[in-house]
């Protein structure tokens, strides 16, 4: 994959910060790496405790790497016979919950899809025909910020 710069920016809202210094994995996680570009006029947020650090690991860390997210369902259904395209829909929708909302933001590209529920929803289309040469309408390489 690419190399990308990690900056402010790209940090999500709400994403969980480490301060622990003395961490030996500090430098490839996510969340101290995040620390480090927090704005000096930020005072409050979420945190990971100093409890985090057991045993010699810490229960949170998160590895800094880029992963393709993905978003678009047009391509999605290409395999599915007809008379299941409703009912392969019906149950991609599902998978995000009641409504349609979040299946609605991840179509039009304002949410993504992370590696996992990229694969959690070909199995879903696979029950319904092949996925050989499915793929989302788009791709896209961004950090890792998987809780």
């Amino acid at each position: 994959m690419q190399e990308k710069e990690l900056l402010e920016k790209d940090i999500p809202w709400g994403y969980s910060l480490c301060f622990n210094d003395d961490c030996a994995k500090k430098d490839r996680c996510m969340h101290y790496l995040s620390r480090l570009l927090m704005s000096k006029d930020r005072y409050s947020g979420n945190a990971i405790y100093p409890t985090a650090w057991q045993d010699g690991e810490c229960k949170c860390f998160s590895e800094k790497k880029l992963v393709q997210k993905a978003w678009g369902f047009k391509g999605l259904y290409k395999n599915v016979p007809r008379y299941l395209v409703a009912e392969a829909r019906r149950r991609v929708r599902t998978y995000f919950g009641s409504g349609m909302s979040v299946y609605y933001r991840v179509n039009n590209g304002e949410n993504m899809l992370w590696p996992k529920q990229q694969e959690d929803i070909m199995k879903i289309i696979a029950e319904f025909g092949s996925t050989e040469g499915v793929k989302f309408d788009h791709y896209v390489t961004d950090w890792n910020f998987e809780y």
